[in-house]
């Protein structure tokens, strides 16, 4: 939230040309060589760009810092700090304080504890420079102070506020691993003065139109539908009006004008054709042109660095052949089994064969520097296997009435016909159940789902039935198997006892309407959509942290100012008030009539729910106007702030990217490095045909990669097979560059790093230094 300069984001920056001179020098050991070249391909990989560094002590360092449980841990005590606002003052479930803040001091120590442990990686100018770290240090400071002043006001019992509280999310933010968030947070704050220039014109309008409704209808003395003086106050106006944007009081705000006389119709359409519709595209249209302005800088600033990054790799371990610089074949192997352990053998030569030629024994420079992007890209490595039935009864899986039996399974008809019967199921699912047809019905459908899984797992080898990639064979078999269970479960309690369990009945009911679910598998336009929004899930969460972030700031100040304001009582309560929600003022008000008493701020988990009820923003006008009774008429004010922070810009920017992700990840094609691997797996003969369904002898390889070298090559496939997972990425940040790289070329290097983090949407950059450069 707090980001300084550019040149401070280390995210951004280029803090290993401090230490470049030292590369050579710092690791002479081949070993430690090889595990400092392994950080920076593993930056470059992963699009980190923390500047670290380079003396074997601090590369460990670097290591254990970017260690999985270290992050882990990071976001459990981020977590754990943000949730504790559940078990503080109000509460949800109320701890005692000292729990709460003893907690709380563990946390604040471990992110001390993080931030030292950055310290002893980075170059001390570079740490003091970025203000990430100034920021995360000043607010652990600031919360060991309001927790100290605090807790020794609450034993002097004298009332106080947790206002550090709402500095909790700068953690989630500022710490090395939220970089996405921090650089959407980074591209929203370079979209706002665009946006700016549009708000105040929007709002000059919303207030030119007050001030003609006041003129038109003061005199009038019109009333509300709830009593009130229609447009007799200019603020009161401004309200509505801007409400009236939002439609949430469309045409309630409309009737009093209308019923006097129908040409007043004609101002309120005016109004919203001008400032509902224009200008709230208009501002679609800002926030998408800047924000992808703002987002391809960023991107490219990413790409610049990861060829940086792997210059850096090359030059550590680059040895002289002939009259240029390579690296040597087991040095390459090395160096990859480092940085990917997790891949197969045969992966692994793949990608070998991809990097050099044939008769090379070595990794040119520019094959090198595509390294990471080749780490990048989802290969399944599969072998051809017997299905195990062939392997114990060869005779009777070989024979005539078994052939049969799998072609059927393989035919397009065996798929029509289940989904002949999945939508024969949806009306049985949607008749009434009591019918004792209806529940015979439910049996029937459920044995022909398990012999079609039965009949499957016959035809296709189990392994290659259940590999990671089969997301919809898991997900058939689990909603069956569970149907299974919770029917049979629920059939036998009847039979028993006579008795329904309602949570038993609830769960089949669920079960049964998800199996519809399985149509979009059946149907190719349908899986392409859901394959596309699975892709770009990552990407939206990155956003979910952009909207956890504001909602808990607005959580926080909402319970401060709210809570126990509006208290919910139940419907048979005798205490006064209870229909007016705890507040006489309430009473006969709109808020109260709709039964809004449980929407308040009087503990964290209701504050969250009426924060998403204004990001609906349908009926919001009568929330904020029910805790303006309770508080002050300024209250309006954190409603509409709200409304403009999260309603107007943070989901017009989250739309304006989905859209961008969306386009992209719907009409992507293959990129160039995909291109090299797929031409190398044809030239190998070892390719899975696009769209190939294993037909029970291919089985994901990935999982336990015992083939050895002895499996790769021409003449010794051994069935070894390999296919690109289309349009799958490791991170989030290699789905975004692929949203601008076609727009640099190749070859582009970019600019100095130092200019790097200093490069606006403007900048362009005609010369193409070449990778030599950086020897």
């Amino acid at each position: 939230m707090s980001e300084g300069p550019a040149k401070s984001d280390s995210d951004v920056s280029g803090g290993n040309n401090g230490t470049r001179g030292g590369c050579g020098a710092a690791a002479q050991d081949p070993e430690e060589k090889l595990l400092l070249a392994a950080a920076y391909v593993y930056d470059a990989q992963y699009n980190r760009n923390i500047p670290f560094e380079t003396s074997p002590q601090a590369v460990r360092l670097y290591y254990f810092y970017n260690h999985w449980v270290m992050q882990v841990a990071t976001y459990i005590c981020i977590t754990v700090d943000l949730a504790l606002a559940i078990f503080e003052e109000p509460a949800v479930y109320q701890l005692p304080f000292l729990a709460t803040s003893i907690v709380e001091v563990f946390c604040l120590l471990a992110f001390f504890g993080r931030l030292v442990h950055f310290s002893k990686v980075t170059p001390r100018n570079v740490f003091w420079k970025d203000t990430k770290n100034i920021c995360v240090m000043v607010t652990i400071f600031l919360n060991l102070i309001d927790l100290i002043i605090y807790g020794s006001l609450i034993v002097a019992h004298i009332p106080s506020v947790r206002w550090s509280r709402v500095l909790r999310p700068i953690y989630l933010v500022n710490f090395a691993e939220s970089r996405q968030i921090r650089r959407a947070f980074r591209s929203i704050r370079n979209t706002l003065p665009e946006i700016l220039y549009v708000f105040l014109l929007f709002m000059f309008s919303v207030l030119i139109f007050s001030l003609m409704a006041q003129k038109l209808f003061e005199s009038r003395n019109f009333i509300t539908a709830e009593g009130e003086p229609y447009f007799q106050s200019f603020l009161e106006g401004v309200f509505n009006l801007y409400v009236l944007v939002t439609t949430a009081n469309s045409p309630d705000v409309m009737m009093p004008a209308y019923d006097f006389s129908g040409w007043y119709a004609i101002f309120f359409i005016a109004y919203i054709i001008l400032n509902t519709y224009i200008f709230m595209s208009v501002f679609l249209a800002v926030v998408y042109n800047n924000y992808r302005k703002h987002l391809k800088n960023e991107i490219r600033k990413l790409a610049y660095m990861k060829r940086r990054k792997m210059v850096e790799a090359f030059n550590t371990l680059k040895i002289q052949e002939g009259s240029e610089f390579v690296i040597s074949e087991p040095t390459w192997l090395k160096l990859v089994k480092m940085v990917a352990p997790d891949i197969s053998n045969s992966h692994r030569e793949l990608l070998l064969r991809v990097s050099k030629e044939d008769s090379q024994r070595y990794v040119g420079k520019d094959a090198f520097i595509r390294l990471a992007d080749l780490l990048n890209i989802r290969v399944i490595t599969m072998k051809a296997r017997m299905h195990p039935l062939e392997c114990w009864m060869p005779h009777l899986y070989r024979c005539a009435v078994s052939r049969f039996i799998r072609r059927v399974v393989l035919h397009k008809g065996f798929i029509y016909a289940f989904d002949v019967v999945i939508l024969v199921n949806a009306i049985f699912i949607a008749l009434d159940d009591k019918n004792p047809l209806v529940s015979k019905a439910e049996w029937v459908f459920l044995s022909l789902y398990v012999i079609e899984i039965l009949l499957k797992l016959y035809t296709h080898d189990p392994r290659s039935f259940f590999a990671k990639s089969q997301f919809w064979n898991w997900f058939d078999t689990f909603i069956i198997i569970s149907a299974l269970i919770a029917t049979s479960v629920n059939t036998a309690l009847k039979s028993v006892s006579l008795y329904n369990s309602q949570e038993i009945l609830d769960i089949v009911f669920i079960l049964r309407v998800l199996r519809l679910i399985r149509i979009i598998d059946s149907i190719q336009r349908f899986r392409v959509i859901m394959n596309t929004l699975i892709n770009i899930l990552p990407t939206m969460l990155t956003f979910c942290g952009i909207i956890l972030t504001i909602y808990y700031v607005f959580a926080i100040i909402g319970m401060e100012l709210f809570k126990h304001k509006i208290t919910f009582f139940p419907e048979n309560s005798t205490e006064p008030h209870a229909q007016a929600c705890g507040a006489e003022v309430l009473k006969d008000s709109s808020f109260a009539k709709s039964k809004y008493c449980k929407n308040n701020f009087n503990n964290l988990g209701s504050a969250f729910i009426v924060l998403v009820e204004l990001t609906v923003v349908n009926q919001w006008h009568v929330l904020a106007t029910g805790f303006a009774l309770v508080t002050h008429p300024a209250a309006k004010l954190f409603f509409i702030a709200f409304h403009v922070v999260v309603v107007i810009m943070i989901i017009n920017i989250f739309v304006a990217f989905i859209l961008e992700a969306f386009f992209v990840e719907y009409s992507l094609e293959k990129s160039e490095v995909e291109t090299a691997i797929e031409k190398k797996i044809q030239e190998l003969g070892m390719a899975v045909q696009a769209g190939y369904i294993p037909t029970g002898n291919l089985v994901d390889n990935m999982d336990n990669c015992e083939n050895g070298p002895g499996d790769f090559g021409d003449g010794n496939q051994k069935g070894l097979m390999f296919q690109i997972a289309s349009k799958r990425y490791r991170t989030v940040d290699a789905l975004l560059q692929r949203m601008f790289e076609a727009e640099i070329p190749p070859e582009d290097e970019g600019p100095p790093m130092e200019d790097i983090m200093n490069l606006s949407p403007n900048d362009l950059y005609i010369e193409n230094p070449t990778f030599n450069s950086a020897a």
